[in-house]
């Protein structure tokens, strides 16, 4: 424990020399970055031990609950089934086989600049209590176990070569209780556990139900400590310019922590001369000092504060899974103009497989969004929302786990996005008569916007043409064939 309190005591000290205090007060003088404002798009990664299993990035806690109906069974008897019992083979087994053998950080870069995003977040430390960078706090990190690299300083690198923002995430959390499962059975995770080991400290889960999870009031002070000393080891390591945290840090028992880690971090920026800031969930945070972020949903309308979607690839995992079921490239770009029209920005998750290879259908995906992007980018980067976010039948539903509850959007269904005197309206599916009528912007409509200059469909082959009249404005452009949405400029005077 001497490497972390001494650690504590730099904290401290940082504190106390900077700007910004461990008090909501002092933290509320935050300004959310002008470049995170812009980016608008950001690719996330979980990646880590559990890829191996390759059966989700909960396996370290379903593998140990046999008796948990919903995930747990299924699990456990797929562990069983395939790597033998508990006691003879743990998730600290998986580690040796976590070889990222194929791992090439450039290309991952490369790929990502194609795909359009502007910064990439990947998981620095997951509930599995596996670091994926060089720590100095603990053994079981990627490079002293599994790797045998600095997983996340290799792609940071690769990042910054490209003019790509390099941010991370920490879900640390979760861990004081994830794998405690493993202490009711015949398995390896029994007895003592040894302060910096793996399966440390698996405490039983300290709350009964779902009305308690944000009330947890008392947590083994050695273990606030530590993760604390960690996370601020990972913002003076890398530098990250956004630290993302998971569910859990909005207990009670972490408020004061997520205070000091908040005013160390920020002081931190104002040294390197970045612009840097925090993602939280539910109410981790105070108002106006970092930015909420809504995992797997999005709002039903504009949001003053500058908020953040997180959803994956996939509809049924964060991380690589055998048996992954793909969302629709078109799902995921209506998605991405429905954030941002809304004052949001859009991170999209991948898994990559153990190896180090991100799957087929990933990079596929990915380059599609990105080939949207370079033609319909003008009206996502470095544009702020409009008047109204839209129009049309189909609503969003608003919150948590919500990404697959929508109805598909029909042609009657526009987002708007506004930059440098232009108004972008992004028609989320293209009418097979080739006309688009958007009423928001009649004549007569509250909402109108002044003299209409001229109108631009981008990627029509053939130019477009536009009227004007009492209840919508109409647009027809031929020889446009995609099922993505389709970006319509109009100039204002």
């Amino acid at each position: 424990m001497k490497k972390v309190h001494d650690y504590l005591a730099v904290i401290d000290k940082v504190i106390e020399d900077g700007k910004y205090k461990a008090t909501w007060a002092s933290l509320m003088n935050h300004k959310v970055p002008h470049w995170y404002q812009h980016a608008k798009f950001g690719i996330f990664i979980h990646w880590g031990v559990y890829s191996v299993p390759a059966f989700g990035e909960w396996y370290p806690r379903w593998m140990y609950k046999p008796h948990e109906q919903k995930y747990g069974q299924y699990f456990y008897k797929y562990h069983i089934e395939n790597y033998g019992s508990l006691k003879d083979f743990g998730y600290k087994d998986f580690v040796p086989m976590f070889k990222a053998e194929k791992y090439n950080p450039a290309g991952w870069a490369d790929l990502f600049k194609e795909a359009g995003a502007k910064f990439v977040m990947p998981v620095a430390e997951h509930h599995d209590g596996f670091q994926m960078y060089d720590s100095d706090l603990s053994e079981w990190c990627a490079t002293k176990k599994g790797p045998m690299r600095d997983c996340i300083g290799e792609l940071k690198e690769a990042l910054e070569e490209r003019n790509l923002v390099f941010t991370t995430s920490s879900h640390r959390a979760e861990h004081y209780w994830f794998s405690c499962g493993g202490r009711d059975l015949d398995s390896d995770i029994q007895g003592d556990i040894p302060y910096g080991h793996l399966y440390w400290p698996s405490y039983k889960e300290p709350y009964d139900t779902q009305a308690d999870y944000n009330y947890v009031e008392e947590l083994d002070k050695d273990f606030l400590d530590d993760w604390l000393a960690r996370t601020c080891e990972i913002v003076d390591k890398y530098q990250p310019k956004i630290v993302y945290f998971d569910a859990w840090n909005q207990t009670t028992a972490f408020k004061p922590y997520m205070q000091k880690f908040a005013a160390y971090y920020y002081n931190r920026g104002i040294e390197w001369g970045k612009e840097v800031t925090i993602n939280y969930k539910f109410d981790t945070m105070m108002q106006s000092t970092a930015v909420p972020d809504i995992e797997r949903g999005q709002l039903s309308d504009i949001s003053p504060m500058f908020w953040q979607n997180d959803t994956s690839i996939a509809t049924n995992s964060w991380c690589y899974n055998k048996n992954n079921n793909y969302k629709k490239t078109h799902d995921i770009i209506c998605d991405l103009v429905d954030v941002v029209s809304k004052n949001g920005s859009f991170l999209l998750n991948i898994g990559p497989k153990a190896d180090g290879t991100i799957p087929d259908k990933e990079v596929a995906i990915l380059k599609e969004i990105g080939k949207w992007l370079h033609l319909n980018g003008e009206g996502i980067y470095h544009s702020t929302y409009w008047k109204k976010y839209g129009e049309g039948p189909t609503k969003t539903v608003e919150g948590h786990f919500t990404d697959t509850l929508r109805e598909p959007y029909t042609s009657e269904d526009f987002r708007f996005t506004f930059k440098d005197g232009v108004l972008y309206a992004f028609a989320l599916t293209w009418p097979e008569d080739g006309c688009v009528r958007i009423k928001t912007l009649a004549r007569n409509s509250s909402h109108y916007c002044g003299t209409i200059k001229d109108v631009e469909v981008l990627g029509a082959p053939d130019g477009c043409q536009f009227q004007l009249c009492s209840d919508y404005l109409s647009v027809w452009a031929k020889g446009i064939v995609t099922k993505n949405p389709v970006c319509i400029k109009i100039h204002i005077e």
